[in-house]
Protein backbone atom coordinates (compact mmCIF):
# COMPACT_ATOMS: atom_id res chain seq x y z
CA UNK A 1 0.00 0.00 0.00
CA UNK A 2 1.38 3.72 -0.81
CA UNK A 3 1.72 5.90 1.83
CA UNK A 4 2.10 10.31 1.78
CA UNK A 5 4.09 11.39 4.66
CA UNK A 6 1.92 13.49 6.97
CA UNK A 7 3.97 16.98 8.53
CA UNK A 8 4.77 14.91 11.87
CA UNK A 9 6.47 12.03 9.47
CA UNK A 10 3.87 9.24 9.88
CA UNK A 11 2.41 7.57 6.92
CA UNK A 12 -1.47 8.24 6.04
CA UNK A 13 -3.00 5.49 4.07
CA UNK A 14 -3.80 6.35 0.73
CA UNK A 15 -7.55 5.63 0.72
CA UNK A 16 -7.74 8.22 4.01
CA UNK A 17 -6.32 10.89 1.92
CA UNK A 18 -8.95 13.65 1.84
CA UNK A 19 -11.67 12.16 3.82
CA UNK A 20 -13.18 13.76 6.86
CA UNK A 21 -12.93 12.18 10.18
CA UNK A 22 -16.65 13.44 10.43
CA UNK A 23 -18.69 12.44 7.34
CA UNK A 24 -21.40 10.44 8.72
CA UNK A 25 -23.06 7.69 6.41
CA UNK A 26 -25.97 4.97 6.63
CA UNK A 27 -27.42 6.69 9.40
CA UNK A 28 -31.22 6.95 10.04
CA UNK A 29 -33.25 10.58 10.12
CA UNK A 30 -35.15 11.58 12.96
CA UNK A 31 -38.71 9.74 13.13
CA UNK A 32 -40.84 12.99 13.36
CA UNK A 33 -42.85 15.31 11.37
CA UNK A 34 -45.57 12.38 10.82
CA UNK A 35 -49.12 11.55 12.32
CA UNK A 36 -49.19 9.05 15.48
CA UNK A 37 -52.78 8.04 14.25
CA UNK A 38 -52.91 8.14 10.42
CA UNK A 39 -49.52 6.23 10.66
CA UNK A 40 -50.78 3.65 12.35
CA UNK A 41 -53.79 1.88 10.53
CA UNK A 42 -55.04 -0.35 13.42
CA UNK A 43 -55.59 2.27 16.21
CA UNK A 44 -57.22 4.42 13.20
CA UNK A 45 -59.24 1.82 12.44
CA UNK A 46 -60.35 1.02 15.79
CA UNK A 47 -60.56 4.67 16.91
CA UNK A 48 -63.14 5.15 13.53
CA UNK A 49 -65.11 1.66 14.28
CA UNK A 50 -66.19 2.41 17.86
CA UNK A 51 -65.92 6.01 18.12
CA UNK A 52 -67.54 8.80 16.45
CA UNK A 53 -66.30 11.57 13.67
CA UNK A 54 -65.74 14.13 16.27
CA UNK A 55 -63.55 11.98 18.43
CA UNK A 56 -61.91 10.99 15.31
CA UNK A 57 -60.82 14.68 14.02
CA UNK A 58 -60.22 15.03 17.91
CA UNK A 59 -57.36 12.47 18.31
CA UNK A 60 -56.41 13.04 14.25
CA UNK A 61 -55.63 16.75 15.79
CA UNK A 62 -53.15 15.30 18.82
CA UNK A 63 -51.43 12.68 16.54
CA UNK A 64 -50.26 15.31 14.38
CA UNK A 65 -48.93 16.91 17.45
CA UNK A 66 -47.30 13.65 18.95
CA UNK A 67 -45.48 13.60 15.81
CA UNK A 68 -43.72 16.80 16.06
CA UNK A 69 -39.88 17.53 17.17
CA UNK A 70 -41.36 20.17 19.65
CA UNK A 71 -43.61 17.52 21.63
CA UNK A 72 -41.05 15.01 21.40
CA UNK A 73 -38.29 17.39 22.64
CA UNK A 74 -40.80 18.00 25.74
CA UNK A 75 -41.06 14.98 26.84
CA UNK A 76 -36.89 14.20 26.40
CA UNK A 77 -36.60 18.00 28.57
CA UNK A 78 -39.38 16.53 31.29
CA UNK A 79 -36.97 13.23 31.73
CA UNK A 80 -33.96 15.31 31.95
CA UNK A 81 -35.19 17.87 34.03
CA UNK A 82 -36.44 15.69 36.58
CA UNK A 83 -39.18 17.18 40.00
CA UNK A 84 -37.82 18.52 42.58
CA UNK A 85 -39.11 18.25 46.28
CA UNK A 86 -39.68 21.54 48.56
CA UNK A 87 -39.86 20.24 52.11
CA UNK A 88 -39.24 23.53 53.40
CA UNK A 89 -39.77 27.55 52.70
CA UNK A 90 -36.24 29.51 53.09
CA UNK A 91 -37.82 30.64 56.86
CA UNK A 92 -38.52 26.90 57.78
CA UNK A 93 -42.35 26.39 57.00
CA UNK A 94 -43.05 23.42 55.58
CA UNK A 95 -43.91 23.73 51.84
CA UNK A 96 -44.30 19.83 50.56
CA UNK A 97 -44.09 21.37 46.81
CA UNK A 98 -43.14 19.17 43.99
CA UNK A 99 -41.61 21.78 41.42
CA UNK A 100 -41.69 20.41 37.54
CA UNK A 101 -39.79 21.78 34.77
CA UNK A 102 -41.87 23.96 32.38
CA UNK A 103 -42.19 21.02 29.51
CA UNK A 104 -43.93 18.69 32.05
CA UNK A 105 -46.75 21.76 32.51
CA UNK A 106 -46.89 21.50 28.34
CA UNK A 107 -47.11 17.67 28.42
CA UNK A 108 -49.91 17.83 31.13
CA UNK A 109 -51.69 20.63 29.38
CA UNK A 110 -51.84 19.21 26.09
CA UNK A 111 -53.31 15.75 27.91
CA UNK A 112 -56.00 17.43 29.45
CA UNK A 113 -57.12 19.94 27.17
CA UNK A 114 -57.90 16.63 24.55
CA UNK A 115 -59.96 15.09 27.75
CA UNK A 116 -57.06 12.55 28.95
CA UNK A 117 -58.05 13.09 31.90
CA UNK A 118 -61.87 12.16 33.14
CA UNK A 119 -63.68 14.08 30.30
CA UNK A 120 -65.81 10.51 29.34
CA UNK A 121 -66.92 10.56 32.23
CA UNK A 122 -69.11 13.67 31.72
CA UNK A 123 -69.72 12.84 27.63
CA UNK A 124 -73.22 10.18 27.46
CA UNK A 125 -72.57 6.55 27.92
CA UNK A 126 -72.50 5.10 24.23
CA UNK A 127 -71.02 7.86 22.41
CA UNK A 128 -67.73 6.28 22.02
CA UNK A 129 -66.13 9.17 24.20
CA UNK A 130 -63.71 6.12 26.58
CA UNK A 131 -62.52 4.83 23.20
CA UNK A 132 -61.89 8.58 22.41
CA UNK A 133 -60.10 9.11 25.28
CA UNK A 134 -58.43 5.56 24.95
CA UNK A 135 -57.03 6.36 21.53
CA UNK A 136 -55.77 9.64 22.68
CA UNK A 137 -53.89 7.96 25.32
CA UNK A 138 -51.80 5.72 23.76
CA UNK A 139 -50.96 8.85 20.69
CA UNK A 140 -49.98 11.06 23.47
CA UNK A 141 -48.33 8.37 25.41
CA UNK A 142 -45.73 8.16 22.86
CA UNK A 143 -44.65 11.10 23.34
CA UNK A 144 -43.68 10.55 26.78
CA UNK A 145 -45.00 7.88 29.48
CA UNK A 146 -44.64 9.54 33.06
CA UNK A 147 -47.15 12.30 32.77
CA UNK A 148 -49.60 9.82 32.06
CA UNK A 149 -49.70 8.26 35.65
CA UNK A 150 -51.56 11.48 36.80
CA UNK A 151 -53.71 11.40 33.89
CA UNK A 152 -54.59 7.87 34.33
CA UNK A 153 -55.64 8.31 38.19
CA UNK A 154 -57.70 10.95 37.36
CA UNK A 155 -59.84 9.12 35.16
CA UNK A 156 -60.04 6.08 37.39
CA UNK A 157 -61.25 8.46 40.28
CA UNK A 158 -64.48 8.92 38.99
CA UNK A 159 -65.80 5.01 39.50
CA UNK A 160 -64.44 5.30 43.08
CA UNK A 161 -66.00 8.70 44.03
CA UNK A 162 -69.70 7.47 42.60
CA UNK A 163 -69.80 6.21 46.11
CA UNK A 164 -70.20 9.29 47.58
CA UNK A 165 -72.26 11.32 45.53
CA UNK A 166 -72.01 14.47 47.33
CA UNK A 167 -68.26 14.04 46.57
CA UNK A 168 -68.58 13.47 43.04
CA UNK A 169 -70.71 16.46 42.61
CA UNK A 170 -68.04 18.51 43.92
CA UNK A 171 -64.85 16.87 42.36
CA UNK A 172 -66.00 15.41 38.63
CA UNK A 173 -67.06 18.64 36.82
CA UNK A 174 -62.88 19.69 38.16
CA UNK A 175 -61.45 16.35 37.26
CA UNK A 176 -63.44 16.15 33.88
CA UNK A 177 -62.21 19.70 32.83
CA UNK A 178 -60.24 20.20 29.99
CA UNK A 179 -58.55 22.78 31.66
CA UNK A 180 -54.81 22.62 33.18
CA UNK A 181 -54.87 24.20 36.43
CA UNK A 182 -51.71 23.56 38.48
CA UNK A 183 -50.98 24.78 41.53
CA UNK A 184 -52.04 24.23 45.33
CA UNK A 185 -55.53 26.20 46.13
CA UNK A 186 -59.50 24.82 46.95
CA UNK A 187 -60.99 23.52 45.03
CA UNK A 188 -63.49 26.03 44.70
CA UNK A 189 -60.58 28.34 43.07
CA UNK A 190 -60.09 26.09 40.36
CA UNK A 191 -61.28 25.27 37.01
CA UNK A 192 -59.43 21.79 36.68
CA UNK A 193 -58.14 19.52 39.13
CA UNK A 194 -55.80 16.20 39.11
CA UNK A 195 -55.98 13.05 41.56
CA UNK A 196 -53.47 11.05 43.20
CA UNK A 197 -53.53 7.38 44.77
CA UNK A 198 -52.18 6.12 47.71
CA UNK A 199 -52.70 2.68 48.80
CA UNK A 200 -49.02 0.72 49.77
CA UNK A 201 -47.59 0.92 52.73
CA UNK A 202 -44.00 -0.65 53.29
CA UNK A 203 -45.19 -3.90 55.20
CA UNK A 204 -48.06 -5.11 52.89
CA UNK A 205 -47.10 -4.08 49.17
CA UNK A 206 -50.27 -5.60 47.08
CA UNK A 207 -51.73 -6.55 50.24
CA UNK A 208 -53.61 -3.62 51.24
CA UNK A 209 -55.54 -5.13 53.25
CA UNK A 210 -52.53 -5.43 55.85
CA UNK A 211 -52.29 -1.46 55.90
CA UNK A 212 -51.46 0.40 59.58
CA UNK A 213 -52.17 3.79 58.39
CA UNK A 214 -55.05 4.60 61.38
CA UNK A 215 -58.44 6.91 60.69
CA UNK A 216 -60.57 8.36 63.70
CA UNK A 217 -63.58 9.72 63.01
CA UNK A 218 -64.11 13.24 63.95
CA UNK A 219 -66.87 15.10 63.63
CA UNK A 220 -67.24 19.08 61.77
CA UNK A 221 -63.80 19.29 59.88
CA UNK A 222 -62.74 21.66 57.93
CA UNK A 223 -63.83 19.24 54.72
CA UNK A 224 -67.51 19.28 53.09
CA UNK A 225 -69.00 15.88 51.24
CA UNK A 226 -69.53 13.73 54.13
CA UNK A 227 -68.05 11.86 57.23
CA UNK A 228 -64.52 13.42 57.72
CA UNK A 229 -61.86 11.37 59.61
CA UNK A 230 -57.95 12.20 60.71
CA UNK A 231 -55.54 10.03 59.08
CA UNK A 232 -52.43 9.07 61.10
CA UNK A 233 -49.40 7.09 59.18
CA UNK A 234 -47.45 6.31 56.36
CA UNK A 235 -47.54 5.07 53.10
CA UNK A 236 -44.60 3.78 51.26
CA UNK A 237 -45.79 4.85 47.35
CA UNK A 238 -47.91 7.14 46.58
CA UNK A 239 -48.20 8.39 43.19
CA UNK A 240 -48.35 12.20 41.75
CA UNK A 241 -47.81 13.38 45.23
CA UNK A 242 -48.61 16.91 43.43
CA UNK A 243 -52.31 16.26 43.09
CA UNK A 244 -55.19 17.92 44.03
CA UNK A 245 -56.62 14.98 45.83
CA UNK A 246 -55.75 11.45 46.70
CA UNK A 247 -57.70 8.49 46.78
CA UNK A 248 -56.39 6.38 50.11
CA UNK A 249 -56.58 3.30 51.99
CA UNK A 250 -56.91 3.44 55.92
CA UNK A 251 -57.92 1.26 58.81
CA UNK A 252 -61.49 2.79 60.19
CA UNK A 253 -63.18 0.92 63.43
CA UNK A 254 -64.93 -1.40 60.52
CA UNK A 255 -61.40 -2.32 58.79
CA UNK A 256 -60.12 -0.74 55.56
CA UNK A 257 -61.59 2.35 54.27
CA UNK A 258 -61.59 4.56 51.50
CA UNK A 259 -60.41 8.18 51.82
CA UNK A 260 -60.42 11.54 49.75
CA UNK A 261 -57.90 13.70 50.87
CA UNK A 262 -56.96 17.00 49.31
CA UNK A 263 -53.76 18.71 49.56
CA UNK A 264 -55.48 21.93 50.57
CA UNK A 265 -58.54 22.33 53.02
CA UNK A 266 -61.37 24.19 52.17
CA UNK A 267 -60.69 26.95 54.49
CA UNK A 268 -57.24 27.14 51.90
CA UNK A 269 -54.70 26.06 54.50
CA UNK A 270 -52.78 23.17 53.76
CA UNK A 271 -53.81 20.00 55.03
CA UNK A 272 -51.32 18.09 56.76
CA UNK A 273 -49.23 16.11 54.48
CA UNK A 274 -45.85 15.66 55.00
CA UNK A 275 -43.52 14.42 51.81
CA UNK A 276 -40.56 12.27 53.06
CA UNK A 277 -39.08 11.72 49.81
CA UNK A 278 -39.64 11.27 45.85
CA UNK A 279 -38.49 7.42 44.71
CA UNK A 280 -36.06 6.87 42.59
CA UNK A 281 -36.87 4.37 40.32
CA UNK A 282 -36.95 2.56 37.19
CA UNK A 283 -38.95 3.76 34.00
CA UNK A 284 -39.32 7.23 33.59
CA UNK A 285 -37.96 10.28 35.22
CA UNK A 286 -40.45 12.59 34.38
CA UNK A 287 -43.39 11.51 37.27
CA UNK A 288 -42.75 12.16 40.86
CA UNK A 289 -43.69 9.01 43.09
CA UNK A 290 -43.02 9.78 46.65
CA UNK A 291 -43.34 8.57 50.46
CA UNK A 292 -45.56 10.33 52.35
CA UNK A 293 -46.62 10.98 56.49
CA UNK A 294 -49.93 11.39 57.69
CA UNK A 295 -50.05 13.00 60.98
CA UNK A 296 -53.81 14.20 61.68
CA UNK A 297 -54.38 14.63 58.04
CA UNK A 298 -58.43 15.65 57.20
CA UNK A 299 -60.40 13.34 54.57
CA UNK A 300 -63.69 12.71 53.80
CA UNK A 301 -64.92 8.99 53.58
CA UNK A 302 -65.83 7.40 50.20
CA UNK A 303 -67.99 4.61 50.63
CA UNK A 304 -69.14 2.95 53.66
CA UNK A 305 -66.68 1.99 56.47
CA UNK A 306 -64.62 -1.88 55.89
CA UNK A 307 -65.71 -1.61 52.23
CA UNK A 308 -62.45 0.27 51.47
CA UNK A 309 -60.55 -2.28 48.84
CA UNK A 310 -64.16 -2.62 47.13
CA UNK A 311 -64.58 1.49 46.67
CA UNK A 312 -60.80 1.35 45.34
CA UNK A 313 -61.63 -1.69 43.65
CA UNK A 314 -63.68 0.27 41.29
CA UNK A 315 -60.83 2.60 40.59
CA UNK A 316 -58.41 -0.03 40.10
CA UNK A 317 -59.94 -1.83 37.27
CA UNK A 318 -60.08 1.81 35.58
CA UNK A 319 -56.12 1.87 35.88
CA UNK A 320 -55.92 -1.51 34.48
CA UNK A 321 -57.23 -0.67 31.63
CA UNK A 322 -54.66 1.97 31.15
CA UNK A 323 -52.16 -0.05 32.14
CA UNK A 324 -53.40 -1.86 29.00
CA UNK A 325 -53.30 1.52 27.02
CA UNK A 326 -50.12 2.09 27.95
CA UNK A 327 -48.29 -0.85 27.04
CA UNK A 328 -49.71 -1.15 24.11
CA UNK A 329 -48.33 2.70 23.25
CA UNK A 330 -45.10 1.34 24.45
CA UNK A 331 -45.06 -1.89 22.12
CA UNK A 332 -46.80 0.88 19.43
CA UNK A 333 -43.46 3.33 19.73
CA UNK A 334 -40.98 0.44 19.56
CA UNK A 335 -42.03 -1.08 16.39
CA UNK A 336 -42.14 2.19 14.50
CA UNK A 337 -38.94 3.14 15.46
CA UNK A 338 -37.51 -0.71 14.67
CA UNK A 339 -39.55 -0.23 11.14
CA UNK A 340 -38.11 2.96 10.59
CA UNK A 341 -34.41 2.44 11.40
CA UNK A 342 -34.56 -0.57 9.43
CA UNK A 343 -36.10 1.16 6.17
CA UNK A 344 -32.90 3.12 6.43
CA UNK A 345 -29.83 1.88 7.76
CA UNK A 346 -28.09 -0.62 5.48
CA UNK A 347 -25.68 -3.75 6.58
CA UNK A 348 -24.39 -6.56 4.55
CA UNK A 349 -25.35 -4.94 1.08
CA UNK A 350 -29.43 -4.33 1.67
CA UNK A 351 -31.26 -2.23 3.89
CA UNK A 352 -31.96 -4.17 7.10
CA UNK A 353 -35.69 -4.11 6.37
CA UNK A 354 -34.60 -6.74 3.63
CA UNK A 355 -32.72 -8.76 5.30
CA UNK A 356 -35.32 -12.10 5.57
CA UNK A 357 -34.19 -12.86 9.26
CA UNK A 358 -34.84 -9.15 9.92
CA UNK A 359 -38.29 -9.51 8.28
CA UNK A 360 -39.27 -12.46 10.13
CA UNK A 361 -38.99 -10.05 13.59
CA UNK A 362 -40.39 -7.60 12.02
CA UNK A 363 -43.34 -8.94 11.39
CA UNK A 364 -43.49 -10.86 14.36
CA UNK A 365 -43.04 -7.43 16.62
CA UNK A 366 -45.75 -6.18 13.98
CA UNK A 367 -48.71 -9.09 14.90
CA UNK A 368 -48.14 -8.24 18.73
CA UNK A 369 -48.60 -4.28 18.51
CA UNK A 370 -51.96 -4.68 16.64
CA UNK A 371 -53.16 -7.53 18.52
CA UNK A 372 -52.97 -5.06 21.66
CA UNK A 373 -54.16 -2.08 20.26
CA UNK A 374 -57.40 -3.94 18.52
CA UNK A 375 -58.12 -5.82 22.44
CA UNK A 376 -57.01 -2.27 23.99
CA UNK A 377 -59.81 0.01 21.93
CA UNK A 378 -62.07 -2.97 22.13
CA UNK A 379 -62.08 -2.60 26.23
CA UNK A 380 -62.62 0.60 26.18
CA UNK A 381 -65.37 -0.07 23.96
CA UNK A 382 -66.57 -2.11 26.58
CA UNK A 383 -66.50 0.58 28.85
CA UNK A 384 -68.88 3.17 26.52
CA UNK A 385 -70.92 0.35 26.16
CA UNK A 386 -71.29 -0.47 29.78
CA UNK A 387 -70.95 -4.40 29.55
CA UNK A 388 -69.87 -4.73 32.54
CA UNK A 389 -69.26 -8.69 32.65
CA UNK A 390 -67.21 -8.53 29.21
CA UNK A 391 -65.33 -5.85 31.16
CA UNK A 392 -64.46 -7.46 34.42
CA UNK A 393 -62.98 -10.54 32.62
CA UNK A 394 -61.09 -9.24 29.78
CA UNK A 395 -59.42 -6.19 31.62
CA UNK A 396 -58.20 -8.33 33.98
CA UNK A 397 -56.89 -11.14 31.50
CA UNK A 398 -55.68 -8.40 29.02
CA UNK A 399 -53.84 -6.66 31.82
CA UNK A 400 -52.00 -9.71 32.96
CA UNK A 401 -50.71 -10.81 29.05
CA UNK A 402 -50.35 -7.09 27.42
CA UNK A 403 -48.30 -5.62 29.76
CA UNK A 404 -46.23 -9.18 30.41
CA UNK A 405 -45.79 -9.08 26.65
CA UNK A 406 -44.09 -5.09 26.80
CA UNK A 407 -40.71 -5.63 27.85
CA UNK A 408 -39.65 -8.89 25.87
CA UNK A 409 -40.90 -7.00 22.82
CA UNK A 410 -39.54 -3.50 23.49
CA UNK A 411 -35.94 -5.70 23.65
CA UNK A 412 -36.66 -7.48 20.59
CA UNK A 413 -36.96 -4.07 19.00
CA UNK A 414 -34.00 -2.46 20.50
CA UNK A 415 -32.00 -5.57 19.07
CA UNK A 416 -33.30 -3.99 15.53
CA UNK A 417 -31.09 -0.70 16.43
CA UNK A 418 -28.24 -2.15 17.81
CA UNK A 419 -26.30 -0.12 19.57
CA UNK A 420 -27.94 2.93 18.18
CA UNK A 421 -30.96 1.95 20.17
CA UNK A 422 -29.43 1.50 23.73
CA UNK A 423 -28.28 5.22 23.97
CA UNK A 424 -30.77 7.12 25.74
CA UNK A 425 -30.88 10.02 22.97
CA UNK A 426 -32.67 7.60 20.53
CA UNK A 427 -35.71 7.13 22.67
CA UNK A 428 -35.85 3.11 22.73
CA UNK A 429 -33.81 3.39 25.68
CA UNK A 430 -36.61 5.17 27.41
CA UNK A 431 -39.06 3.08 26.51
CA UNK A 432 -36.78 -0.33 27.62
CA UNK A 433 -37.00 1.09 30.97
CA UNK A 434 -40.66 1.86 30.73
CA UNK A 435 -41.59 -1.50 29.96
CA UNK A 436 -41.74 -3.35 32.55
CA UNK A 437 -43.78 -0.75 34.89
CA UNK A 438 -47.62 -1.85 33.75
CA UNK A 439 -46.69 -5.39 34.67
CA UNK A 440 -45.97 -4.34 38.29
CA UNK A 441 -48.40 -1.35 38.72
CA UNK A 442 -52.26 -2.19 40.20
CA UNK A 443 -51.08 -6.29 40.76
CA UNK A 444 -48.19 -7.52 39.39
CA UNK A 445 -48.30 -11.08 36.83
CA UNK A 446 -49.08 -13.21 40.03
CA UNK A 447 -51.51 -10.61 41.86
CA UNK A 448 -53.75 -9.93 38.66
CA UNK A 449 -53.76 -13.81 37.74
CA UNK A 450 -54.83 -15.14 41.10
CA UNK A 451 -56.99 -11.88 42.32
CA UNK A 452 -57.93 -10.71 39.64
CA UNK A 453 -57.91 -12.63 36.50
CA UNK A 454 -58.99 -16.01 37.82
CA UNK A 455 -61.57 -15.10 39.95
CA UNK A 456 -63.12 -13.43 37.27
CA UNK A 457 -62.86 -15.97 34.95
CA UNK A 458 -64.35 -18.42 37.82
CA UNK A 459 -67.28 -15.93 38.73
CA UNK A 460 -68.13 -15.38 34.88
CA UNK A 461 -68.58 -19.34 34.80
CA UNK A 462 -65.75 -19.88 32.61
CA UNK A 463 -63.22 -21.73 34.62
CA UNK A 464 -63.50 -23.86 36.93
CA UNK A 465 -61.54 -23.62 40.05
CA UNK A 466 -60.36 -26.49 41.16
CA UNK A 467 -57.91 -27.55 44.59
CA UNK A 468 -54.21 -26.48 42.94
CA UNK A 469 -55.51 -24.51 40.34
CA UNK A 470 -53.61 -21.14 41.85
CA UNK A 471 -50.21 -23.07 40.22
CA UNK A 472 -51.70 -22.39 36.83
CA UNK A 473 -53.38 -19.22 37.00
CA UNK A 474 -50.84 -17.73 34.57
CA UNK A 475 -51.37 -20.22 31.71
CA UNK A 476 -55.25 -20.34 31.66
CA UNK A 477 -55.06 -16.45 31.62
CA UNK A 478 -52.35 -16.58 28.72
CA UNK A 479 -54.46 -18.77 26.68
CA UNK A 480 -57.65 -16.56 27.32
CA UNK A 481 -56.06 -13.21 26.33
CA UNK A 482 -54.18 -14.78 23.14
CA UNK A 483 -57.89 -16.34 22.27
CA UNK A 484 -59.46 -13.38 23.02
CA UNK A 485 -56.67 -11.21 20.65
CA UNK A 486 -57.10 -13.79 17.43
CA UNK A 487 -60.81 -13.40 17.57
CA UNK A 488 -60.69 -9.62 17.48
CA UNK A 489 -57.95 -9.57 14.83
CA UNK A 490 -60.23 -12.39 12.80
CA UNK A 491 -63.23 -10.33 13.23
CA UNK A 492 -61.35 -6.93 12.23
CA UNK A 493 -57.87 -6.86 10.91
CA UNK A 494 -56.76 -7.86 7.80
CA UNK A 495 -56.38 -11.70 6.58
CA UNK A 496 -52.99 -11.54 6.18
CA UNK A 497 -52.50 -10.19 10.15
CA UNK A 498 -55.12 -12.09 11.43
CA UNK A 499 -53.88 -15.69 9.90
CA UNK A 500 -50.18 -15.35 10.58
CA UNK A 501 -51.67 -14.15 14.54
CA UNK A 502 -53.35 -17.06 14.61
CA UNK A 503 -51.24 -19.84 12.76
CA UNK A 504 -48.13 -18.52 15.19
CA UNK A 505 -49.88 -17.87 18.50
CA UNK A 506 -52.35 -20.75 18.38
CA UNK A 507 -51.47 -23.13 16.13
CA UNK A 508 -48.25 -23.75 17.40
CA UNK A 509 -46.05 -21.88 14.65
CA UNK A 510 -43.64 -20.03 16.26
CA UNK A 511 -40.25 -20.54 18.55
CA UNK A 512 -39.53 -19.03 21.78
CA UNK A 513 -38.66 -15.87 21.05
CA UNK A 514 -39.73 -13.21 18.37
CA UNK A 515 -39.00 -13.39 15.07
CA UNK A 516 -39.37 -17.36 14.89
CA UNK A 517 -42.15 -17.35 12.77
CA UNK A 518 -42.30 -20.04 10.37
CA UNK A 519 -40.58 -19.14 7.25
CA UNK A 520 -42.98 -20.07 4.89
CA UNK A 521 -45.70 -17.72 6.53
CA UNK A 522 -42.71 -14.28 6.27
CA UNK A 523 -42.56 -15.00 2.69
CA UNK A 524 -46.40 -15.03 2.20
CA UNK A 525 -47.15 -11.88 4.30
CA UNK A 526 -44.14 -10.11 5.11
CA UNK A 527 -44.80 -6.97 2.84
CA UNK A 528 -48.04 -6.32 3.38
CA UNK A 529 -47.72 -6.38 7.53
CA UNK A 530 -44.69 -4.06 7.31
CA UNK A 531 -46.01 -1.57 5.36
CA UNK A 532 -49.33 -1.77 7.43
CA UNK A 533 -47.29 -1.49 10.61
CA UNK A 534 -45.73 1.58 9.81
CA UNK A 535 -47.74 3.30 7.18
CA UNK A 536 -44.95 6.56 7.14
Amino acid sequence: MSTDPCPAGHPVPAYAAGVSTHDVTNQVPALSGHSLLTTDPALEEGLRRWSSPAAYEDIASLGELAGRPEAQRAGELANVHTPVLRTHSPTGERLDEVEFHPSWHQLMDTAVAHGLTAAPWAEPQGSGAHVRRAAGFIVWSQVEAGHLCPVSMTYAAVPALAHNPALAAAWVPRLASREYDPGLRPLAGKRGAIAGMGMTEKQGGSDVRANTTRAERTEGGPLGGGDTYRLTGHKWFMSAPMSDAFLVLAQAGAGPTCFLVPRVLDDGSRNALALQRLKDKLGNRSNASSEVEFDGTWGVRVGDEGRGVRTIIDMVASTRLDCVLGSTATMRQALARAVHHTRHRSAFGALLVDQPLMRNVLVDLALESEAATTVALRLAHAVDEGDSEFSRLAVAVSKYWVCKRTAPMVAEALECLGGNGYVEENGLARLYREAPLNSIWEGSGNVNALDRAITEVAEAGRYAAEPGAAAGARRVVERLAVTLQASLLAQHAPAEVADAFIASRLEGGHGHTFGTLEASLVDAVSGRVIDRAFGA
